[in-house]
């Protein structure tokens, strides 16, 4: 082998190393961009509600965890809360076909309905390109952006890592501070927490 081509296959393999990596869910910074089709089959991105405050929530309907929040009424009723207050609600679902949590066509239509949801959006993501985007981990996992488009929450939705819906009684809701702090034009006290539930049912990765 020539020096030359020693030399340009050391370059390719050192620019490979230095090639940034996807970028991660960072507190502070922009929120990681995505577009997505909702269940009405519209494609949906999130650029689309720049000046607007934006909740992201990750859903699996077969989740006791998730089934907490929605059997007792708690999730409809942030949902409710934060579009009262102009937040953009989005539920995402990427649970991959054939694995538990995934809707497709009119059972993504009727989710909103069957689930008592006050969410703007329902957004399908079978392929888990979002959910990796945000690292998102588990079910429910939340995400609060700014008008601005920065990521200022992301975790837990609340500090009960329980599916008893007894738990809810006296819980810390991590959502509802954060979205009053983001309201009132403070830092997110709290920006960063555990979240807990069933892991997102991702596919095999493209």
């Amino acid at each position: 082998m020539t020096f030359d081509r020693r030399f340009a296959i050391a370059l390719l393999a050192a620019s490979a190393m230095a090639a940034p990596a996807a970028a991660a869910p960072v507190i502070g910074q922009a929120a990681p961009a995505f577009t997505a089709v909702d269940a009405n089959g519209k494609t949906r991105s999130l650029s689309e509600f720049k000046g607007k405050t934006v909740v992201l929530e990750w859903t699996n309907a077969g989740c006791p965890y998730v089934r907490k929040h929605y059997d007792s009424g708690n999730m409809q009723g942030l949902q409710t809360s934060a579009a009262k207050d102009g937040t953009v609600w989005l539920t995402v679902i990427s649970s991959a076909p054939g694995t538990q949590g995934y809707v497709a066509g009119a059972d993504a239509k009727g989710w909103k309905g069957k689930e008592k949801a006050a969410y703007a959006d329902l957004l399908l993501d079978p392929k888990g390109t979002v959910g990796r985007a945000y690292e998102a981990k588990t079910t429910p996992h939340m995400y609060v952006i700014d008008k601005t488009g920065k990521l200022v929450y992301m975790g837990g939705i609340d500090d009960k890592p329980s599916a008893d819906p007894a738990s809810l009684k006296g819980a810390k809701n991590y959502v509802t501070a954060a979205l009053a702090d983001v309201k009132a034009g403070r830092a997110v006290a709290q920006a960063a927490t555990r979240p807990y539930g069933c892991s997102v049912k991702y596919g095999a990765a493209d």
